[in-house]
């Protein structure tokens, strides 16, 4: 299979005067999953634009709703490209389970139009690209603006430039388009107006809207200059060389340094000791992953095999708990429960406490016990603080701790493999302990109680709740 894919999809006939003849040709190209880069270069369809008519002009929904998990419209003209695929944030694209929308482009005043380039990036089915192009001078009595789903632009003063439909005949079409229509003999023509009427891609699921990174209107006096891009992510390998792990900093450009020297190590050294402790029968943890880390809400959150962090919570704690938060995420990519439930939509779901549990868990006892982040130490300063097994993060994960160093010490093990497999119950706990769930939860309780009361520290039987011992494996 060819890396780099050009086609010229079609053309539109359209007439200029009385005796001149001009057609508009769409050529696309396409970049696979493996060969795409930030840079979004091809060889025929020009570069994205920072400066073209478009970057100023004023983007409006006319049509449909924007996916709450992608970016805002501005991400269609903001100079900005993704760095990577399946990265919704830096992409415009409409809402789940609908078939598309309108997108208008005002430029604010009457524009020679030399081309329109679109572009886009996904590694499924959310890559290509399907839409009309309808561009007007805004001066037709019958002119509509902003023309709704079931009205014919072309019967409201609109005029019908291109269609495009990048969808290849056999696959599923991942990777990075880059769509270019232009007029074969000059310019497009002289428009204020720009109407895009955006389709999905397909309708055998609700995840079929196309994944758009730019749109760019290259006018007369426009320079198509590349955009500026970011510089491409780290890439470091696991000590073992099994899995890539990329970390993206161009959103918080002064972590740069301490993502490449203190996190990533980190992140490489722990990989293979995580898919260590995680194994279950079958299962191959992925073979890559990304961090993104850039201002948002929050601290970190994790989506298969994507890490998002919050830089500005970051930057407070970078001699604290930045490293081991994004290692708490490292451990929900080994993790992949979702997988269960994509093959089985009956699937058993574990309780979102024991979820959270199991890397809280690796990050306190194993990772960084020194820090007593979930011992007694850290009970002991919390205000009115109770103990509840199913407390989830830290304190859920003092609660396995505790399970595996009194009842099994295999058990982080066996609850992740019945997780990650669909299969969990609670029936698991008392199979392997001897006890019910609620049973451990009250006699851990009961040990925290009477530790908290004391004020003192316990045996090594009771060194996950006491905080006197770091657990075996500790760094």
């Amino acid at each position: 299979m060819k890396s780099r894919s050009l086609f010229i999809i079609g053309a539109v006939s359209l007439l200029f005067g009385i005796a001149s003849r001009a057609e508009v040709k769409v050529i696309a190209e396409r970049n696979q999953n493996e060969d795409a880069t930030a840079r979004f270069k091809f060889k025929n369809v020009p570069p994205p634009s920072k400066s073209d008519a478009a970057t100023k002009a004023s983007f409006t929904i006319v049509d449909g709703q924007r996916d709450g998990n992608g970016g805002e419209i501005e991400k269609l003209h903001d100079g900005s490209l993704p760095t990577e695929a399946d990265q919704p944030s830096e992409n415009f694209f409409f809402n789940a389970g609908t078939d598309g929308g309108r997108l208008l482009i005002d430029l604010g005043k009457t524009t020679e139009v030399k081309q329109v380039n679109t572009y886009s990036w996904h590694s499924n089915t959310r890559a290509p690209q399907v839409y009309k192009l309808y561009a007007s001078e805004g001066k037709a009595d019958d002119f509509k603006a902003q023309p709704k789903k079931g009205i014919d632009p072309e019967k409201c003063g609109w005029k019908l430039l291109a269609k495009v439909d990048t969808r290849p005949k056999e696959g599923e079409g991942g990777g990075q388009y880059g769509v270019s229509i232009a007029d074969s003999e000059g310019p497009l023509g002289n428009y204020r107006y720009v109407l895009f009427d955006v389709s999905r891609t397909e309708e055998d699921d609700a995840f079929g809207n196309t994944f758009y990174s730019e749109f760019d209107v290259i006018g007369k006096d426009d320079a198509a200059a590349t955009v500026a891009v970011a510089e491409p992510p780290f890439i470091i390998k696991s000590t073992d060389g099994y899995c890539e792990i990329s970390i993206d900093t161009s959103g918080a450009t002064d972590l740069k340094d301490w993502a490449e020297h203190k996190l990533a190590p980190v992140l490489a050294e722990w990989y293979p000791k995580l898919t260590a402790m995680l194994p279950s029968e079958g299962y191959s943890a992925p073979t890559k992953f990304s961090v993104s880390i850039r201002p948002g809400n929050g601290v970190a959150a994790t989506g298969g095999t994507r890490v998002t962090a919050n830089s500005n919570w970051l930057k407070r704690e970078l001699n604290r708990e930045a490293i081991g938060a994004i290692l708490h995420e490292e451990v929900h990519v080994v993790q992949q429960y979702g997988r269960a439930r994509r093959n089985n939509p009956n699937a058993t779901r574990a309780p979102g406490w024991l979820t959270e549990a199991i890397p809280d868990y690796i990050r306190w006892f194993k990772y960084e016990p020194q820090s007593h982040g979930a011992d007694l130490t850290w009970m002991r300063s919390m205000r009115n603080f109770t103990p509840r097994y199913n407390g989830s993060y830290r304190v859920s994960a003092n609660f396995l701790d505790w399970v595996s160093d009194k009842y099994d010490k295999d058990i982080v093990r066996r609850l992740n493999a019945a997780i990650r497999s669909g299969t969990y119950s609670e029936g698991i706990w008392k199979e392997q302990t001897g006890h019910s769930m609620e049973e451990l939860g009250d006699e851990w309780k009961k040990i925290v109680e009477e530790k908290l009361g004391a004020g003192t520290g316990g045996d090594s039987k009771a060194k996950a709740v006491s905080g006197d011992e770091k657990p075996s494996g500790a760094k």
